[in-house]
């Protein structure tokens, strides 16, 4: 990435995070947090990356929520933002969280099985 689509990115994920605490407020969607944000070359497309504290269904309900609102986001981008064209908005469930959660399970588990004694060597 160039220098300007960096910092349109970085300008874009700041937003569009003020916009999910000022304007989206709606409890009902979770704690949506906005993990990246990539524009294309051109300044065309914005891939918007989020994470979702909660389950499937909230997680489900949330992309939705930010799939319809997309229009009006862009809109409170461009009042926001001073570009030639404000670019479109591309949601995109970041499972990275999700990720780190089942192998801290699995390290968690593993630490658990060695610090219990072994029963074979007992008898």
């Amino acid at each position: 990435m160039s220098i300007r689509t960096e910092r349109v990115a970085s300008l874009i994920k700041q937003e569009i995070a003020g916009i999910l605490i000022k304007d989206f407020n709606d409890p009902g969607l979770g704690f949506t947090t906005v993990t990246d944000v990539s524009v294309s070359g051109d300044l065309r497309i914005a891939k918007v990356y989020f994470s979702v504290f909660g389950d499937d269904k909230l997680k489900e309900r949330t992309m939705a929520a930010l799939e319809a609102e997309k229009g009006r986001m862009r809109g409170f981008i461009a009042s926001r933002i001073r570009l030639r064209f404000v670019p479109e908005l591309q949601f995109f469930l970041d499972g990275t969280m999700d990720r780190v959660d089942r192998i801290n399970q699995l390290i968690n588990k593993i630490h658990k099985d060695q610090d219990e004694p072994d029963r074979d060597s007992e008898t």
